[in-house]
């Protein structure tokens, strides 16, 4: 049995993510970045581990000091001296696949969504933590452009990816629908494809991740983004997705249990461009589902719609106000790696 693209909610040993510095996009929002990433990596640590790619031009010293002051479980933080172009883990960290023989990390190409931006350091990053002994699983570095946040799986074989990007002509040179599934069976053993052709959100530049539309919950479960105000123009692309939803069926024929989750109310930066602020971009940990909220009188709605398919786990609401200022949310910023991947765990 070839290996299979794990589900999120296969046993973690840790998160991956990128500590923001003054030479990301970062450095207009840098203190609130900051005291973001703070919280983020205290509730984590007391969870699992947590693999931090550190730009050399940061003090980890500094930074160390403010998480201990803050009670996060030290013994738990991997600090790697690797430089970075910017924090979206999600897309450049590794994806991970396995079987009953083990785990691997596989080290897509990762061009910053069809070269809008430069990505030179963040596609090296995970090389250069295997480099410093950071994983203990192989790490297999594929010539394929491939983000984390474009593909989501129930861990058995069904991919639910969207075709606005994965058939992007910017990620593999336009290649059509025959040969990306080719390449994604290859690689990550999937048998089964569920592909959304409508929704986006409004400042989303990932040409529609699915991550921020729709999630696998478990692997009868999917949660989505619903939008119920005819007047928003969200409206019509989301009810598309919505009956294509409605139309998937699990590999045994049986409906997908589905889960709607509010469109926060329009929010926007200083510059009035209408920011992608989504539910759908949570993190499933080895004991909760991290909850983005934003402020919004519709966060209250999502997390009792989270916590009522949340089974054992918790969820934790993670306030994303400042992330989706550069048009991103939490899961968009960290990378599980499963039971295996790293050494010291």
């Amino acid at each position: 049995m070839s290996k299979k693209l794990l589900a999120e909610w296969y046993p973690q040993d840790a998160i991956q993510i990128a500590w923001p510095h003054a030479g990301t996009d970062w450095v207009r929002l840098l203190p609130d970045i900051e005291a973001f990433y703070y919280e983020l990596v205290d509730t984590l640590s007391h969870q699992q581990h947590v693999l931090i790619a550190g730009d050399p031009s940061l003090d980890s010293e500094r930074i160390f000091t403010e998480l201990s002051r803050r009670g996060a479980n030290l013994g738990n933080l991997h600090w790697f001296k690797v430089a970075t172009d910017n924090t979206w883990a999600r897309d450049h960290g590794p994806i991970s696949i396995g079987d009953d023989s083990g785990i691997e990390l596989l080290d897509f190409e990762f061009n910053a969504w069809g070269d809008k931006y430069g990505s030179s350091l963040d596609n090296a990053i995970n090389r250069e933590i295997q480099q410093k002994k950071g994983y203990r699983a192989p790490l297999r570095h594929v010539d394929f452009v491939l983000e984390g946040g474009s593909i989501e799986t129930d861990g058995m074989g069904t991919l639910l990816s969207t075709t606005t990007c994965l058939l992007n002509p910017n990620r593999n040179s336009g290649m059509q629908l025959q040969a990306v599934e080719a390449q994604l069976r290859k690689h990550l053993g999937i048998e089964r494809f569920l592909w959304l052709q409508h929704g986006n959100l409004a400042g989303d530049d990932t040409d529609a991740h699915v991550d921020t539309l729709a999630r696998f919950v478990d692997a009868g479960t999917i949660a989505y983004v619903q939008c119920t105000d005819r007047a928003d123009p969200h409206y019509d692309a989301l009810a598309r997705m919505e009956a294509e939803l409605q139309g998937f069926r699990q590999a045994d024929g049986q409906v997908y249990r589905l889960v709607p989750l509010p469109l926060p109310g329009a929010i926007t930066n200083a510059a009035g461009e209408r920011l992608p602020a989504t539910y759908a971009n949570f993190l499933i940990t080895n004991r909760s589902i991290l909850l983005p909220v934003y402020g919004d009188p519709a966060d209250t709605q999502a997390i009792q719609a989270m916590s009522a398919v949340a089974g054992d786990r918790s969820v934790v609401p993670i306030n994303c106000r400042t992330p989706i200022e550069e048009f991103g949310s939490l899961h968009c910023l960290t990378m599980q790696l499963p039971k295996g991947a790293i050494n010291d765990a």
